[in-house]
């Protein structure tokens, strides 16, 4: 159990779903803490999960014991300058959920590292938007100054929203990124796909949608709960001179793989090129 007071700077739907998986697993609201300039996002909050709402980003830093960073990538410089001061002052552990922004830029507009008494324990994840529904894959982490409190305290709050993993090096967050971070897209474009194919052969559109959905569910849930690996799980239902195999052989005369890859790589290295952006454009700000 969390006994730690929690703030989120940023009330958005990972926010939101946070807070809802903290709640649902028996955090106490009266231990969270939000801030936002959108007053309808915080009333609701406070509505739905009793939760506390600073008046002000600074205020909030003074008060819990970690702080989840949960605002735009672009408006991440700016917050880290406005609450500068107190991080130093109060030291809450900092975990930043903002895509593409690295561990670096972040000390650096902290003002962290200049000296020992401004190291900051930090921890960089990377949730997706299945998180929404407690169903998330987070990558996390941590810089030099977190210790094993800060990493658990870290990795229970985004366990609440679904599994979780360490990365030893930070580089690999931008495979993370192009991987888990962006892959719902990609299983949605193959959802999409199986529906409008199942229009085509005469079903009507409701029934092809409910199909596709549960058949991805169902295919999802057997690879999380099998010790076989997913081409295992792929030749155990596809049967020689069989429809699937017919299938299959289609998707490869295609080089589905191949295209796979190119695409990955292709998030990967954007990935790597937005950090880059993000650092320059903020630096000069």
């Amino acid at each position: 159990m969390i006994d730690k007071k929690i703030g989120f700077i940023g009330a958005g739907n990972m926010a939101y779903s946070l807070i809802g998986g903290l709640t649902a697993t028996g955090v106490a609201g009266q231990n969270l803490w939000v801030s936002d300039p959108d007053e309808h996002k915080t009333s609701a909050l406070a509505e739905q999960f009793n939760v506390n709402i600073s008046q002000s980003n600074t205020q909030l830093v003074q008060t819990v014991d970690a702080i989840i960073l949960a605002v735009k990538p672009q408006q991440l410089a700016q917050l880290c300058s406005e609450i500068t001061t107190q991080v130093m002052i109060h030291k809450p552990l900092i975990i930043s959920i903002a895509a593409g922004v690295l561990s670096k830029d972040i000390e650096l507009w902290l003002n962290a590292g200049a000296n020992e008494a401004n190291q900051i324990a930090l921890v960089r994840c990377m949730p997706n938007t299945p998180a929404l529904v407690q169903s998330g894959a987070t990558a996390l982490y941590a810089n030099d100054q977190a210790g094993d409190a800060d990493k658990t305290l870290a990795e229970s709050i985004l366990r609440a929203v679904g599994l979780t993993l360490w990365l030893d090096n930070e580089a690999s967050m931008n495979a993370v990124t192009a991987l888990s971070g962006s892959g719902p897209a990609y299983f949605f474009l193959v959802i999409e796909a199986l529906e409008k194919a199942g229009i085509k052969l005469g079903l009507d559109e409701q029934t092809a949608q409910l199909l596709a959905v549960q058949t991805a569910f169902g295919a999802a849930k057997m690879a999380l709960e099998s010790d076989d690996s997913a081409a295992t799980l792929r030749n155990k239902v596809t049967s020689p001179g069989g429809t699937t195999e017919a299938a299959i052989s289609i998707l490869q005369q295609g080089h589905l793989e191949d295209l796979f890859d190119q695409a990955v790589q292709a998030a990967h290295d954007r990935s790597v090129e937005l950090a880059t952006i993000l650092g320059q454009h903020t630096d000069k700000n």
